[in-house]
């Protein structure tokens, strides 16, 4: 792997256009998810053509308030795509409005504290018997059913009771919490294949369900296969670091000038290019390193020795002298770093968008992943004021008159 950044290399720019299609055209998915999970999973959804139709309260998504001086980035780039209406949730008049969207739509998302839901008069018997064939996605922390349904649903605290925390860090050191959404951002992906997976199902039967999508479940699938190898032996996964407990060497390391690279060399052939390229062929047959399992038990010596080399050489000759011995290295990145790497360009990783509101005038942000041959991600419409779409949404839904009834009454509000 070479040099990871090239100087003049610019995210590219992108146009919204309102007339682009994706494979999920025509589909209507109604979302009442708040934070992270929910708007994932839609915003998967819409970048491949959904429309999805935020409902939003008054005050509305909280991710609105997530800013960095002044600019909600996290709603920018989580929201893209979607359509956004506000109503007066606690309003029966509100509920109304919810139940004619859901009847006309296939997939229908939300993130309430289990129980609320069907307090609100939109339990799934209600929204199936409107609509059997609708797809009902209920994210919560800890599931609709279980001891721990009432428990509040962030992610934090199922990175916890997962086991992730427990195996990250140091083993000096307390347990480390992810310093990102990746309880919700497991279950935001999961939740958009599940449902389509659902989806297919109606389709072919005409029979809807609903998806318990907690955010538990997919992090704890994540750390398997750690309850059978408990089984096994016993023993408890380690906090090692970066380094593996399956295979070594395999780490992180600081070059002469400041940088970081990290290496794997999980198979034998793999560790033999390595110690020939750091010019230490002899400790191939040294019966410390000769095996991996040889290794697994010497690792911190063998750490050791990788450290000392690569500490006297910079990061772009780090990089350069590992690739050319075919050694499975490379840079750790940062946004400063990723920002105008080759990489992260050429593959449209990061792209820009027109946004008035950010410096420059652009806004950087993922491109649309997965990404599909035939149907590609799309970028139609920037993240939604709140209520921006109310009259394009819910006119042809209630009628010119009744719109204008219930937004006079405070129940269709923003836009």
């Amino acid at each position: 792997m070479s040099e990871p950044t090239s100087p003049g290399a610019t995210p590219r720019r992108r146009a919204f256009d309102p007339a682009a299609t994706g494979a999920l055209h025509g589909l209507r998915v109604v979302d009442l998810s708040r934070l992270v999970a929910g708007n994932i999973l839609t915003k998967v959804l819409a970048d491949h053509g959904a429309e999805v139709v935020k409902v939003e309260p008054p005050e509305g998504d909280t991710l609105r308030a997530w800013r960095i001086q002044g600019i909600s980035t996290t709603w920018k780039t989580l929201s893209r795509n979607k359509l956004s209406i506000c109503l007066a949730l606690r309003d029966p008049q509100a509920i109304a409005v919810v139940k004619r969207l859901a009847a006309g739509a296939a997939i229908f998302v939300e993130s309430f504290r289990p129980g609320v839901l069907e307090a609100m008069g939109l339990g799934p018997e209600v929204l199936l018997a409107l609509n059997p064939r609708l797809v009902i996605v209920r994210i919560s922390g800890w599931g609709q059913d279980g001891p721990y349904r009432h428990k509040p649903g962030f992610g934090t605290l199922v990175e916890g009771y997962s086991g992730f925390a427990a195996v990250n860090g140091f083993a000096d050191r307390e347990p480390v919490l992810p310093p990102m959404y990746m309880a919700d951002g497991y279950a935001g992906l999961y939740g958009a294949a599940t449902a389509m997976i659902a989806l297919r199902h109606a389709e072919a039967t005409g029979q809807g369900q609903v998806i318990d999508q907690t955010l538990f479940d997919p992090i704890h699938v994540m750390m398997e296969p750690q309850h059978a190898n408990w089984k096994i032996n016993r023993k408890l996964k380690p906090r090692t670091g970066s380094r593996s407990t399956n295979a070594v060497p395999r780490n992180a390391y600081r070059t002469k000038d400041g940088g970081w690279v990290c290496l794997s060399a999980s198979t034998q052939g793999m560790t033999e290019k390595l110690l020939r390229s750091i010019g230490r062929e002899e400790l191939i047959t040294d019966p410390r390193f000769r095996t991996n399992a040889d290794r697994v038990q010497h690792g911190e010596a063998l750490d050791s020795i990788i450290a000392d080399h690569i500490k006297g050489l910079t990061l772009a000759e780090t990089l350069a002298k590992f690739d050319a011995a075919g050694v499975t290295i490379g840079p750790i990145m940062d946004a400063e770093m990723l920002e105008h790497d080759r990489y992260v360009v050429e593959r449209e990783a990061v792209i820009e968008v027109p946004d008035a509101e950010m410096p420059g005038g652009w806004l950087p942000m993922h491109g649309a992943v997965p990404r599909l041959s035939a149907t590609p991600g799309i970028l139609a419409r920037p993240a939604p004021q709140l209520g921006e779409h109310n009259e394009a949404v819910l006119g042809p839904l209630l009628g010119a008159g009744e719109f204008a009834r219930l937004r006079e009454a405070g129940i269709i509000q923003g836009g």
